[in-house]
């Protein structure tokens, strides 16, 4: 084998040696100098005499096993500052079951353990998350009974009678609703109503009078107090020229702007004064507040200022406290009093406290006693006192406060 390479490398050295190659560095090879070349080698080495390559490899270099990681715990001959003078050190600062900070090399175990479980954790929320998903969209959240209690009262009006609803809307008074009712002018959901006691719920019930469909929402609840002035009636019907009532024009015609989106109240007043009497009087569009106010039963007492014109004497007073019949009861009244004359009043004046309310009551009492009234003035009812600068005419918005003097409890 060895002489056989000897005698190849020696052809091509002669055949470099006849094509004069003086310069290893570049060789160029022609077509003819190719041909010429590969003739000598094939010559060469058919010369000489066959010969057999035994040609093995080397083995693959065997993998390195990785090295087990020594710890204290494995190894007793480890050392672990020189391991961490070879790799970069992290400090942890640890506090120790004493409350003592401590420097270690390894993070604490609370740690270690919160980060395996982190991943896990999360799922689990996820899973928690989509499984009350549709549990909470199918099912209704229960209130207790008392926040449906307080709901219904103050906020979900109940279903009134109808007469009741179109006094409240403003269509006319009680008495003349239900007339409008038996004339079958109201219909209710398409069908004509004959029945005042008709229960209805104007946000639900679809409600036409006179083709006119009643508003969805009712105004609300309005309590004023008004000083009326002489010359004015407690009516509201078209052909009084003076009422009372329209002594709130004004406060009506501003209702849209500080109401938007209500309709008007229709207002009336509780109780009544005569055209001669001036005073407290209540205007309200409650009527269930209005019949208990005015009611003999809420046992109210009502204060009146009388101004007569002659000079009262002590058998008078008597007379006026013993009481006089009127409509067939006997009224006796619960306070008579003589007041002090004042320098720009001239005329004395009595005050006289009732409760029962009958018809021109304290003008009977003074006439039974022989006086003449020359101004009668109602000043309190109840625990409500009118104000002392409310202007004759005026009016004002009642309070919580006052409705409470008035004896009102809702």
């Amino acid at each position: 084998m060895t002489a056989a390479i000897m005698a190849a490398v020696a052809a091509v050295s002669t055949a470099f040696t006849t094509l004069h190659v003086s310069k290893p560095a570049i060789i160029t090879l022609t077509r003819a100098n190719h041909r010429h070349l590969r003739t000598l080698i094939c010559s060469s080495l058919s010369s000489t005499p066959t010969t057999e390559f035994n040609i093995t490899f080397a083995p693959p270099k065997p993998k390195p096993e990785p090295e087990p990681i020594r710890t204290a715990t494995t190894d007793s001959n480890y050392d672990a500052e020189s391991e961490l003078g070879e790799q970069l050190y992290i400090p942890w600062i640890v506090r120790d079951e004493k409350g003592n900070l401590t420097l270690q090399s390894s993070p604490p175990a609370s740690l270690l353990h919160a980060m395996a479980n982190a991943n896990t954790s999360k799922k689990k929320k996820k899973e928690k998350v989509a499984k009350a998903k549709p549990v909470a969209s199918s099912t209704e959240p229960k209130l207790s009974k008392a926040a449906r209690r307080y709901y219904n009262e103050n906020f979900r009006d109940p279903p009134q009678r109808l007469s009741k609803v179109l006094a409240a809307a403003g269509v006319a008074s009680r008495r003349s609703s239900e007339e409008l009712i038996f004339g079958g002018k109201v219909t209710v959901n398409g069908s004509v109503c004959n029945t005042p006691q008709t229960r209805v719920d104007p946000a639900k019930d679809v409600i036409y009078v006179n083709g006119s469909r009643l508003p969805k929402k009712l105004p609300p609840k309005v309590y004023l107090a008004l000083n009326k002035p002489k010359g004015y009636i407690c009516s509201a019907g078209e052909k009084e020229t003076k009422s009372a009532l329209s002594l709130f024009d004004d406060y009506l015609k501003s209702w849209g702007k500080k109401n938007p989106g209500l309709p008007k109240p229709r207002l009336f007043t509780v109780g009544r004064l005569d055209v001669a009497t001036t005073g407290l009087i209540i205007v309200t569009n409650d009527g269930e507040f209005a019949h208990n106010l005015s009611h003999p039963s809420s046992n109210l007492s009502k204060e009146y200022i009388a101004t007569v014109d002659s000079s009262v004497s002590k058998q008078q007073l008597m007379a006026i406290g013993e009481g006089t019949v009127i409509e067939g009861v006997h009224c006796t009244p619960d306070l008579v009093e003589l007041l002090p004359r004042q320098p720009d009043i001239s005329r004395p004046r009595i005050r006289i406290v009732v409760h029962e309310g009958r018809n021109h009551e304290v003008r009977e009492l003074v006439k039974h006693a022989g006086l003449q009234i020359h101004a009668l003035k109602r000043v309190r009812i109840g625990g409500f006192r009118l104000p002392s600068d409310l202007g004759i005419g005026k009016y004002l918005e009642l309070k919580t406060a006052n409705l409470r003097a008035l004896g009102w409890k809702s």
